[in-house]
């Protein structure tokens, strides 16, 4: 199974920035979109971003649309969540993960299967 990790998380102020990294251990998942999602304490996890294998097409969930930016780079088959003017309400873990199907983007986890162990994205007031 592919092996996501994640990075570049920690606390910031409300209105700042943080840009969230998933390097993922085989060049396979090149062929395959990714995902970001996020689960705040007695939340269920919640869809933020999506991109297409080959970078064409994201998805946002409204409550990220217009602040978040989801990239990635194949050639070092890593993908990127900039995050910016973040809100106390983005206080979460958030999750790499990647897609269930090749050349096919979801939004729901049940589209993806592999996912990283979580990074934690704490915004103070």
């Amino acid at each position: 199974q592919v092996r996501l990790v994640e990075s570049g998380g920690g606390l910031v102020q409300a209105g700042g920035s943080l840009r969230l990294s998933c390097a993922a251990s085989e060049r396979t998942l090149s062929s395959y979109a990714m995902g970001w999602f996020r689960q705040a304490p007695g939340k269920e996890r919640e869809f933020v971003a999506a991109i297409s294998w080959n970078g064409d097409n994201t998805y946002y969930a409204d409550s990220t649309k217009g602040r978040f930016t989801i990239s990635r780079d194949n050639a070092e088959i890593t993908v990127y969540l900039q995050m910016n003017s973040l809100k106390p309400e983005d206080t979460a873990v958030y999750y790499c993960a990647g897609g269930r199907l090749p050349f096919y983007t979801g939004r729901h986890e049940t589209d993806f299967d592999s996912w990283g162990q979580g990074t934690q994205v704490t915004v103070s007031s």
